[in-house]
């Protein structure tokens, strides 16, 4: 695991309670903010999201929507997860941004049953079109993250920090 430095006067140092809010924020998540590029443009969409075995992000999409076909063409993109609490000033909860890079398991690939079997303990309702030849899996790789801790609690996190404890 890394220690970043400060990148400015706002950025605190990486530790152990940064990487725990980090990794719990995406073990917690059950949609997210995805935004991708349409035709050189920024696009956020809200997706449907869990966690592959590993610990990586996942998300259940069709081929017909938009920011499916954008990352296609496209992979680098941004999540972000994090739901403000219900009392208090929304910006003042956590909430993390991933930037990533986006790969597909269909169908045809020998992983897609078990990957399948995992989601639908976590997005049972996905289980009406989990089979339809249009939807894969998307399989985020993270390449650095973005902790917001609330106020004064900002941390700049690399893909390391944030590894599920346990996985391979």
């Amino acid at each position: 695991m890394s220690t970043s430095a400060p990148q400015s006067g706002t950025i605190r140092p990486t530790d152990d309670e940064a990487r725990a809010l980090a990794r719990s924020l995406i073990d917690r998540a059950r949609f997210a903010a995805l935004a991708v590029l349409v035709e050189g443009r920024p696009m956020v969409s809200r997706v449907a999201f869990a966690t592959a075995p590993d610990g990586a992000p996942i998300s259940l999409v069709s081929d017909l929507a938009l920011h499916t076909r954008a990352l296609r063409s496209a992979p680098q993109c941004s999540l972000l997860v994090g739901e403000p609490g219900v009392r208090g000033d929304p910006l003042t909860h956590p909430r993390l941004t991933l930037q990533c890079s986006a790969g597909f398991t269909g169908h045809d690939n020998p992983q897609f049953p078990a990957l399948r079997d995992h989601y639908l303990t976590v997005q049972p309702k996905a289980k009406l079109y989990v089979d339809f030849a249009d939807f894969s899996f998307v399989i985020f790789t993270i390449e650095k993250a973005f902790l917001n801790g609330g106020f004064g609690r900002a941390f700049i996190l690399e893909a390391g920090d944030l590894t599920k404890k346990g996985a391979p």
